[in-house]
């Protein structure tokens, strides 16, 4: 059933169980990587939330609260190395409109993410996929004042990587959860997508209706990219 809806990398159970002993690390390796190695389409929300309900089922022997300072450790660390990878190579890397995952489209979103959210965009891009991979290039690449960085993605590492986990152990101990695990985790892998999709969806409206009326992307000009920043930074 899995594999028709999902490849194995996508699958939590799959990969936890595929890391055995390493499942923690391997967790916290991947986390880092979606946080700030600019490679978005990873299971970020369902594998913490596995990583809890497997402690929960005794099939990870770990201490919950090793695996909340772990992960929520992998999360901030993540996200300071998008942060220093946007100051070094700035917007560069966002060239190609047709690239697989580096989409200038990715990087205007998270823009406007910021633009209306200030510096509480790095506790709330937590929850929202692709956003949270991108949102620290753009503090980054913007100059955003790095105390009020670490700050604010610190938050937001607490909540996502403790808060997630937590959740995931206490659904855990729920007799109907042990019984219907794979659908559980199917059905939060499939939740977890949805503001992807949404997004995706939204912006495709949005880009359709600025080329009917003719206009150019929000943020084409630097000085409007830097403007967003400034507010930020003021907030």
């Amino acid at each position: 059933m899995i594999a028709m809806l999902m490849p194995n990398w996508m699958d939590p159970e799959f990969l936890l169980n595929w890391l055995g002993d390493w499942a923690l690390w391997g967790t916290a390796a991947v986390i880092f990587i979606e946080c700030g190695l600019l490679f978005p389409i990873l299971p970020g929300d369902s594998l913490l939330f596995a990583v809890g309900l497997f402690i929960a089922l005794g099939k990870i022997d770990i201490p919950l609260w090793l695996a909340c300072v772990v992960l929520t450790g992998a999360a901030f660390l993540g996200n300071v190395s998008g942060y220093y990878i946007g100051r070094v190579l700035g917007t560069t890397l966002f060239k190609n409109p047709n690239a697989r995952f580096l989409k200038p489209k990715y990087l205007e979103q998270t823009h406007a993410f910021f633009d209306r959210y200030g510096p509480r965009a790095l506790v709330l891009a937590r929850f929202v996929p692709i956003v949270r991979t991108f949102i620290t290039l753009t503090a980054g690449a913007g100059r955003m004042d790095q105390k009020k960085f670490f700050f604010w993605t610190g938050i937001g590492a607490v909540l996502w990587g403790t808060g997630v986990t937590l959740l995931g152990h206490a659904l855990g101990k729920i007799d109907f959860i042990h019984a219907h695990l794979e659908t559980a985790l199917i059905l939060l892998v499939l939740v977890s997508l949805i503001p992807m999709v949404v997004e995706y969806v939204l912006a495709r409206r949005r880009e359709r209706a600025r080329k009917a009326a003719g206009g150019d992307s929000p943020y084409d000009e630097p000085a409007e990219r830097a403007a967003v920043m400034d507010r930020v930074n003021n907030d």
